[in-house]
């Protein structure tokens, strides 16, 4: 059994990591909410911003400028993969859920050329990139600044970017792989294609009503929405993954917070069982002592 001396400075370290880790906790927890609220605030206009887009596209248009948002080339010869994680640690697998997943799914999607020059790989945040780049992945490009607080205005810049890259065919098709927000303590890493545009299910099944009337015409609606949609939609995978950081970060430390506290309960027994041992043997020998002084 370990000495009192070693016993009450592993309880000190314990009990100042477990401060650390509750008012890491309680940090993120405030910038959860903030990002939680930022998420339920956007997404009812993200959501209608692309069923009018589907409702306006309905049906196709004869325009070759627009039906190149839509349409797949044949044979994809360049990809990009834009990978978004975060800067920071101390948040459980949030990360490495998102890295597995590429690395899992990517040479499917791709035909296995992911680590090959048909696929770029972008990355937003510090990690993702840390990690592929020591799995022997190329780093195209990283920004870590996009990421720290997201803005409406640097995901525009970053998704006007891609979208010239896209319509200047350096790529044939842009994906980006992120941790999809659904509670605090569940982000599930998914990888979903941000050009050519693909419309989600729930939102084909609501089209087509043939009795709205569109001003001042349908095509020019539709290239309108088209660069505003496309920003939307890239603005809300930094906000899934900057609620997802903050709220496994949060879940992350709550779990290590308790964790602490088991260990001071163990060990302030095993302190007190041992300081009952030394009182013990103490007694033992004074009246052992005592004893042999009576002869």
């Amino acid at each position: 059994m370990a000495n009192l001396k070693e016993i009450r400075t592993r309880l000190q370290s314990v009990h100042s990591t477990r401060k650390i880790t509750s008012a890491m906790k309680m940090v993120s927890a405030a910038k959860f909410h903030k990002a939680q609220e930022t998420i339920l605030r956007f997404e009812p206009y993200s959501r209608k911003m692309f069923e009018v887009l589907s409702q306006a596209f309905s049906g196709g248009s004869d325009d070759p400028e627009t039906d190149k948002w839509f349409k797949e080339c044949g044979g994809c010869k360049k990809a990009a993969l834009i990978v978004i994680t975060s800067n920071s640690s101390m948040c459980g697998a949030f990360n490495q859920n998102v890295v597995k997943k590429v690395l899992e799914d990517g040479p499917n999607i791709f035909s296995g050329k992911l680590n090959t020059d048909a696929v770029d790989l972008f990355f937003i945040g510090k990690k993702g990139a840390d990690i592929l780049s020591k799995k022997g992945s190329k780093i195209h490009s990283l920004d870590t600044k996009i990421i720290e607080k997201p803005n409406f205005s640097s995901a525009s810049k970053y998704s006007e970017m891609l979208m010239d890259h896209f319509l200047n065919r350096t790529y044939d098709k842009i994906f980006v792989a992120f941790n999809q927000y659904k509670n605090p303590a569940v982000q599930i890493p998914v990888i979903e294609q941000f050009l050519p545009i693909s419309f989600p299910k729930s939102i084909n099944q609501q089209r087509i009503n043939q009795d709205v009337i569109f001003e001042p015409d349908r095509l020019s609606i539709v290239k309108t929405i088209i660069p505003k949609a496309l920003k939307i939609k890239f603005f809300s995978y930094l906000l899934e993954v900057s609620a997802g950081e903050h709220g496994a970060r949060m879940t992350a430390m709550h779990q290590a917070t308790d964790n602490a506290t088991d260990l001071i309960n163990q060990l302030t027994t095993q302190y007190n069982k041992a300081r009952q041992a030394s009182i013990t043997k103490e007694i033992l020998e004074i009246v052992s002592g005592a004893e042999a002084l009576r002869g």
